[in-house]
């Protein structure tokens, strides 16, 4: 199918996707290995197995378990060079991942400081080996208390001029507003870090506001449940906020039922900003290429809807503004190309 050829070959961005979440089964089992630790899973297909999530509390459960398989910095390091290489594959020419650094403080020992590096010598790699660029979102476990909480804004200020772009708040939001945080980004925000909280996700239209009016939000982390009050809608229009929808994820937590019956088209219909992501790939088997297969084919979107989207999350992206307009200038180009070679008008 010529609009599936156009999907494979269009140059990408990607705004929300977890490090830890984009551990591929083999390399999971890998560092497991490595340093020790007994997983419910000795094989790849075993550790798909694994990844199959009843609800998001489940998702966590698992993602936990993953996340202590990561020991050292050169762990991380591995995981962030292997990660960026098959954003590379995908053609993903610019990508904001989140790092819950907190995660990896506790369970491991490791400092931010040394954390930021290694996460930085990846990127580094990545940009030379791939010609590729990103940019790091350090997040908040929204189960912890407001101190700590705060212990990460710094530690976000700090990376600010180290590859640093962004805030974010991610974790169960069931018993778990984003209210309880706003100190935390009002400090971040203050210094000059954007705010990108998931909301929206597993619980209504109350947390998005929340994240809107407590927090600050520039853009939103899922944001699935907006439809639920047309004045959120009409609030997210008017800001400018862009909603990262990860449609394969929402499906695996059961956040909705099933791919068909998901809100991106009606949120699409309504007006809202949207950009297209793939959250945890590594945990939910699915690239940035097949998320928009799976949409076209379940939506019948075209290609200009498709760029649209690409579009959205570029102009949503941190980058500076000269780059934003170096890619955005070089974007249209190669869509236009592939169109005329893909058939598509």
């Amino acid at each position: 199918m010529s609009l599936h050829n156009f999907i494979r070959q269009m140059p990408k961005v990607e705004l929300h996707v977890h490090l830890t979440g984009a551990v591929t089964p083999d390399l999971l089992l890998k560092l497991a290995q490595r340093n020790k630790i007994t997983l419910p899973a000795t094989t790849p297909d075993e550790m798909r197995r694994w990844f199959q999530f009843r609800d998001f509390a489940h998702f966590i459960e698992i993602y936990l378990t993953a996340s202590s398989c990561i020991r050292t910095v050169d762990d991380l390091e591995e995981i962030t060079r292997h990660f960026l290489a098959r954003q590379a594959q995908e053609n993903i020419r610019y990508t904001e991942f989140t790092h819950t650094a907190y995660t990896h403080y506790r369970q491991a020992g490791l400092l931010f400081a040394d954390q930021l590096a290694a996460l930085n010598r990846a990127r580094r790699w990545a940009r030379d080996a791939f010609g590729i660029d990103s940019g790091i979102v350090i997040d908040i476990p929204r189960v912890i208390p407001e101190d700590e909480a705060i212990m990460i804004a710094d530690w976000a200020i700090a990376g600010a001029s180290d590859g640093v772009v962004a805030l974010g708040l991610g974790g169960p939001e069931v018993g778990n507003p984003p209210e309880r945080y706003a100190s935390a980004f009002a400090r971040a925000r203050a210094a000059g870090l954007p705010s990108v909280p998931h909301a929206g996700e597993t619980e209504g239209a109350a947390s998005i506001w929340g994240a809107l009016k407590s927090l600050g939000a520039s853009r939103i982390g899922h944001g699935i449940r907006c439809l639920e009050d047309p004045a959120l809608v009409a609030a997210l229009i008017d800001q400018g906020v862009v909603l990262e929808v990860c449609p394969t994820s929402n499906v695996c937590v059961a956040g909705v039922p099933s791919l068909p019956r998901h809100p991106v088209s009606a949120m699409l219909d309504a007006g809202l900003a949207v950009c297209i992501n793939t959250d945890d790939p590594g945990m939910f088997d699915v690239t940035l290429t097949e998320e928009f297969i799976k949409l076209v084919d379940a939506f019948a979107f075209d290609a200009r809807t498709i760029e649209t989207m690409i579009l959205e999350a570029l102009e949503a992206s941190f980058l500076p503004t000269a780059e934003k307009q170096q890619y955005r200038s070089a974007f249209r180009a190669e869509f236009s190309e592939l169109r005329r070679r893909c058939g598509i008008l």
